[in-house]
């Protein structure tokens, strides 16, 4: 884990090209504690050594089923599976996906135990946690390790997304969701220490992997209460996610910024949600 000092940082964006609901906005001047985060998202090996020990259960396994995205599965099989989601449908339902076959039945983590662990949910990312001894961070917390010292950029290295043609982060190149051009080396999930680490010295902190954050989402929750060491509501229907994805794009989804944020019910999983540990 990186141990950082904390204090004050500008938290937020008002990106013109930020979507409205949200709330990222205002950029605001917000507090945290000096804390530890770990510099990578927690690893397919790392992830393994807690089953082992734990026997813990996911809650893929237990529904029996996780979200892949199509252009992952064999050509044979991106057009054999009957669900999708209406809105996106390059989720597929794969029965059986799940972070040991993260493509379903028959796919494996050979050559990816240092991968950032996927098909994880927010239940499963907090179990990890509590049994590691560690916690999820804020997404206070999170913006202030992902900015890594800079202050109001779009980005952990700076406003640019390839300064001077170098590939920093994780994301889609080409049209969303049919071409991927893999300019910067990777279709799914890159390992967790790729790229160049941020000025904290922490990697992947924009794309790869969506991390999963302690708090409860809300727009506006931030509006009307105390910017130091801020947390979301008590409760609500969906967690935080920060950081994007390997599938992030500007035609689609931008949120790969630093500022941005994304929901998901604490029990959903899909293969590009991942976490990293913090501690007070």
């Amino acid at each position: 884990m990186v141990e950082l000092p904390g204090g004050p940082f500008l938290m937020g964006s008002e990106d013109a090209d930020a979507r409205p609901d949200d709330g990222e906005g205002p950029v605001r001047q917000v507090a945290v504690d000096r804390f530890r985060i770990d510099a990578t998202t927690v690893t397919n090996r790392r992830f393994a050594e807690f089953v082992s020990a734990s026997g813990y259960r996911t809650e893929a396994e237990a529904f029996g089923w996780s979200y892949v995205f199509r252009g992952l599965l064999p050509k044979s099989k991106q057009h054999s599976f009957a669900r999708h989601v209406e809105a996106v449908p390059w989720w597929i339902v794969v029965d059986g996906a799940f972070w040991k076959q993260p493509e379903g039945p028959g796919s494996n983590l050979k050559g990816r135990l240092h991968h950032p662990v996927v098909h994880v949910s927010w239940n499963d990312a907090n179990a990890y946690c509590q049994w590691a001894g560690r916690r999820l961070p804020t997404e206070a917390e999170w913006e202030y390790a992902a900015r890594g010292g800079l202050a109001a950029k779009r980005l952990p290295w700076g406003d640019e997304l390839t300064p001077g043609g170098r590939h920093r982060c994780n994301v889609w190149q080409g049209a969303f969701p049919a071409l991927n051009t893999t300019d910067d080396g990777y279709l799914g999930t890159a390992p967790a220490e790729s790229f160049r680490p941020n000025g904290y010295g922490l990697y992947n902190m924009a794309g790869n992997v969506w991390e999963w954050c302690a708090d409860w989402f809300s727009a506006d929750w931030h509006l009307s209460h105390s910017p130091d060491n801020l947390t979301g509501p008590p409760g609500g229907d969906a967690k935080v996610l920060k950081g994007g994805s390997y599938l992030c794009h500007d035609s689609y989804c931008n949120r790969y910024r630093v500022a941005a944020r994304y929901a998901n019910t604490p029990d959903s999983a899909t293969g590009n949600t991942g976490f990293r540990c913090a501690k007070s």
